[in-house]
């Protein structure tokens, strides 16, 4: 009789597995929206001229510091990137991310810091929708411009397929990843959406809404910058 209840209870926690790992990326996802929000509504934020040319956003949410030090997988996300065939529509659902890599300059203290990655460009979306790429190499990365007088330099870092940010204690900055690598991460989307979608699903397939807990992150997003201004031909 006692091994039956035990059985019965192992069996219990693996069909609810699924429901924590869930609720897990669920929340990884809101904060991904409460970051953005933040980081809008400081006056030293993404400038306006470079956000309303990007095709996707990337927000990582409270990485650890301490993870650069020795290289383990520190960044898990969410991206999100405007609908249609070349990226002119309104901001869609969004595909779970992880940023993995080597130290990048962030080896001194343990807070937690927050990653913003801006996709600006055709050729930097199609790269990381289907694998892993690294930055640098397989998709070219700057250190983001900040604040009001970024505006005069916007055309230098329209050159970098991905633009990079960091907020640590109420800093906002450009920060450098070269070395990182970024790849879709499959299992935590389909603990978001209850099945699985690939990355590409996602963005391009069309069957994906934007669930509950992305709602704040496209919302913002979408307020910030409800059109793409990229010039075509720079794309």
């Amino acid at each position: 009789m006692i091994r039956k209840s035990i059985l019965v209870v192992c069996l219990g926690l693996v069909a609810t597995a699924p429901l924590f790992a869930a609720n897990k990326e669920q929340k990884r996802l809101q904060n991904a929206g409460i970051v953005m929000q933040e980081i809008m509504n400081t006056p030293e934020n993404i400038p306006q001229e470079v956000l309303e040319k990007a095709e996707c956003v990337i927000v990582f949410p409270s990485v650890l510091k301490a993870a650069f030090v020795v290289g383990a997988s520190y960044g898990r996300g969410a991206m999100v990137c405007r609908t249609g065939k070349d990226f002119q529509g309104p901001w869609g659902a969004p595909a779970m991310y992880a940023l993995e890599g080597g130290s990048i300059g962030l080896q001194i203290g343990g807070q937690a810091t927050d990653l913003v990655l801006l996709v600006m460009n055709h050729r930097g979306a199609s790269s990381i929708l289907d694998s892993k790429v690294k930055l640098g190499a397989d998709a070219s990365v700057a250190a983001g411009p900040v604040g009001r007088d970024a505006a005069a330099n916007t055309d230098a870092y329209m050159r970098a397929e991905i633009l990079s940010y960091s907020r640590s204690r109420g800093l906002f900055a450009g920060i450098s990843l070269e070395g990182s690598t970024l790849r879709p991460d499959d299992d935590a989307t389909a603990d978001v959406y209850g099945h699985k979608f690939t990355a590409r699903q996602v963005i391009f397939g069309g069957e994906a809404r934007v669930p509950s807990s992305g709602r704040l992150l496209v919302s913002v997003l979408q307020k910030h910058s409800p059109r793409n201004e990229s010039k075509a031909e720079g794309n």
